[in-house]
């Protein structure tokens, strides 16, 4: 049963069972990418367009709190690795739950590569997490993606499936995950997971148009919302991307009309 601080907490997090997380933890993993070099701009951006939730990393959330109240939620992220690195995969973790909480975090995000040798290292710390997240009431996000020297194809519906459902199982309230492309497929990865799932929004797409079609199609698989990065704090205008994403989700806004407005 999920604890009545879960419950509050993700209240902030889905407005009419659907969440808009824009993840912003790209700092760390390749440094101060385009969209990312003011934080604080880049969230209050992100805020302006009705986003309910903003992932960060614990250093920068003192530059963008202003943006902070009862419409956005901060999902604080526990989870790091660098592209400078030998291992980029493998995700360890640099912030513990209890600091989370310091921060004034409104839920956990963690990261979770399944399908290589780094497996054990990354589900143990998964479990520990959950174990924190149960015990002080905090909603925890998993990022779970199928990556490594196993897997042949990360959008292959089976192997989506199987890393949504771990995330659930290991204790995860929220799962993120990717989209395998057609709203069948995703159907089927949604009816095996047993928690909300929110579509990752991967590598920077060619148009804007085409992220905003991603989306639909994985609402209509049965996703419960997103949590995009770069296709949204990259696009051209992020404020008016956020909102285009907000009218699909919320409003029910087809492509078209989203895109318009």
């Amino acid at each position: 049963m999920t604890s009545t601080g879960k419950q509050i907490r993700l209240r902030r997090l889905f407005v009419g069972g659907r969440a808009l997380i824009i993840a912003m933890d790209h700092g760390v993993s390749n440094g101060p990418v385009a969209g990312l070099e003011d934080i604080r701009t880049a969230v209050a951006q992100v805020a302006k367009g009705g986003a309910t939730g903003v992932v960060l990393h614990k250093g920068v959330v003192r530059f963008a709190q202003e943006s902070f109240d009862e419409r956005l939620a901060l999902l604080l992220h526990l989870s790091a690795s660098t592209s400078l690195g030998p291992r980029p995969d493998r995700k360890v973790l640099v912030t513990q739950v209890d600091e989370a909480v310091s921060y004034g975090a409104d839920a956990i995000s963690i990261h979770v590569n399944l399908g290589g040798e780094d497996d054990p290292g990354m589900l143990e710390d998964f479990g520990a997490v959950a174990a924190a997240c149960d015990r002080l009431g905090m909603p925890l996000l998993a990022m779970m993606y199928p990556r490594g020297e196993n897997v042949k194809n990360p959008y292959d519906v089976e192997a989506v499936k199987h890393v949504a459902r771990v995330g659930a199982e290991l204790g995860a309230d929220v799962v993120k995950t990717l989209y395998t492309g057609s709203p069948e497929t995703f159907r089927e990865v949604v009816r095996g997971c047993p928690v909300p799932v929110v579509v990752a929004g991967g590598p920077k797409l060619d148009s804007e148009q085409g992220a905003l079609e991603m989306v639909a199609g994985s609402l209509a698989g049965g996703a419960a919302g997103v949590s995009m990065g770069r296709n949204v704090f990259q696009a051209k205008d992020p404020q008016r991307m956020t909102r285009a994403l907000a009218r699909i989700l919320f409003d029910g806004a087809s492509v078209a009309e989203a895109y318009r407005g």
